[in-house]
């Protein structure tokens, strides 16, 4: 189960190039009879090919009763179909010199593969054959969902501050369904059936509800000829339609606290945002952006510079937002005190920054300085082949398109400080904020720490 800044993280590949690397030489779509859309980005740096499948389909499609379907169905994608048998992808790519993995995200699952040029038609072939060819069988479901079932209690209902995380977005939205955890909760797991997979896969995994990126060392049209050639002949499916899935507003701060085994104390809060998708008004995310760059945009940001460093209050704190989400979304902030600091102090710390960027407008050389930050690490981050794909597809398949990725840059030097001044005023504000705080129960020494072993991709 990954979160978008963790993807970014956790898979920018090879080929981080130097920023002043030579001009793209531009991004082509195409659209198949039967609806699959094809992107093709060159890069002709390196001869290599990276080459990815997403469909728009992730936590945030679930329903109670089913959470988690998305995520255990990515990891059934490599148990065969009948022309390949179970683990059999995985091989052929390896044989290959290639490698790949998948990840599921709230708002979409995806497929990828890293190869030689010469070697995409291999893994068009194999993600055609899976599309919609493969075997769900009663035997490698059950081993499966144990193995994600592992996974949560490893990764979220034994780590206090994943567990913190989760609950906090349960409480935070009320009824969109990103309060769900793409993992799922354990009791839909535990009463999951491969039927419910079936249904999913049948229902969503079809070339009208895909886009196919692929990024590298290639010629456009010799690429579409394949995807013709390879997902062509493969039937269009009327997926089910979606309902919109609009949060409530907020009426009041909402609070909780977990009280679990721990060893520190450990503060979220959040506030409801718009995302670039939900936003009415155009500028206001990227001057959210901006507002999290100012707090935690490295060493010389805010939340360093008078937590961290200067009161020496915090051993850490953060702030995150996510303006590529599909639906409403949250920006966050995070801290974990010092010794002989507590969560309460985090909290009044943070709401004064708040309060600051409210009441004074951030001076130009600052506002400056963070914009050249953010902007250089966008342009660092599109250096990667993978990376460049990862935005593609993650662009399309929340409906805002690939060309908004080339906007980024002249939307971020467009804005002002009176901008990030508007947005900490209209969005920062008590009545739509939730905190939830981890009070540490004592460890029990006893307890042997265990290492998951198990899991496909993605993870």
């Amino acid at each position: 189960m990954l979160k978008r800044s963790l993807l970014i993280i956790l898979f920018g590949l090879s080929f981080m190039l130097s920023a002043c690397a030579q001009e793209q030489e531009g991004t082509h779509e195409f659209m198949l009879d039967n609806g699959l859309k094809l992107i093709v980005r060159q890069d002709h740096r390196a001869p290599v090919v990276v080459s990815q499948v997403w469909y728009k389909i992730g936590g945030s499609y679930e329903h109670m009763g089913i959470t988690g379907v998305s995520h255990i169905l990515e990891h059934m994608m490599f148990k065969g179909t009948k022309k390949h048998g179970p683990g059999e992808f995985s091989k052929i790519i390896s044989a290959n010199g290639g490698r790949e993995n998948a990840f599921t995200g709230e708002d979409y699952t995806a497929y990828f593969q890293h190869l030689a040029k010469d070697r995409l038609p291999i893994s068009f072939e194999l993600e055609a054959d899976r599309m919609r060819n493969l075997l769900l069988t009663e035997d490698e479901f059950v081993k499966e969902n144990k193995v994600v079932m592992e996974e949560r209690r490893l990764r979220t209902e034994d780590k206090p501050k994943s567990l913190t995380y989760e609950r906090f977005s349960a409480l935070a939205y009320q009824t969109s369904p990103y309060r769900n955890p793409v993992i799922g909760w354990m009791n839909d797991l535990e009463n999951m059936k491969v039927t419910d997979l079936q249904h999913w896969y049948e229902n969503w995994y079809a070339p009208n509800n895909a886009t196919v990126v692929v990024t590298g060392d290639v010629e456009p049209e010799k690429v579409f000829a394949l995807a013709k050639k390879y997902f062509g002949g493969l039937k269009r499916v009327d997926t089910a339609k979606v309902a919109p899935q609009v949060e409530i507003e907020q009426k009041g701060e909402q609070r909780s606290v977990v009280r679990v085994p721990a060893e520190l104390s450990y503060l979220i809060m959040g506030f409801k945002v718009p995302s670039l998708e939900t936003s009415k008004e155009k500028w206001e995310p990227y001057a959210l952006e901006m507002l999290t760059g100012i707090l935690d945009g490295g060493a010389s940001a805010r939340f360093a510079r008078d937590m961290v460093r200067g009161s020496q209050i915090a051993a850490s704190a953060g702030a995150s937002y996510d303006l590529y989400a599909r639906l409403g979304t949250l920006m966050i902030f995070d801290a974990t005190p010092s010794k002989g600091h507590d969560v309460a102090e985090m909290e009044q710390a943070i709401l004064a920054q708040i309060k600051q960027l409210k009441e004074a407008p951030v001076d130009a050389s600052e506002l400056r300085r963070v914009k050249a930050q953010v902007v250089a690490s966008n342009v660092y981050q599109r250096d990667s082949v993978f990376y460049q794909g990862m935005q593609i597809g993650m662009l399309e398949t929340v409906g805002l398109g690939w060309a908004t990725m080339d906007d980024y840059v002249d939307r971020i030097k467009a804005v002002t400080a009176e901008q990030v001044m508007q947005v900490a005023k209209k969005y920062l504000v008590r009545d739509h904020m939730t905190v939830t705080t981890l009070d540490p129960l004592p460890m029990d020494a006893n307890t042997p720490k265990k290492a998951f072993s198990g899991g496909h991709h993605g993870h």
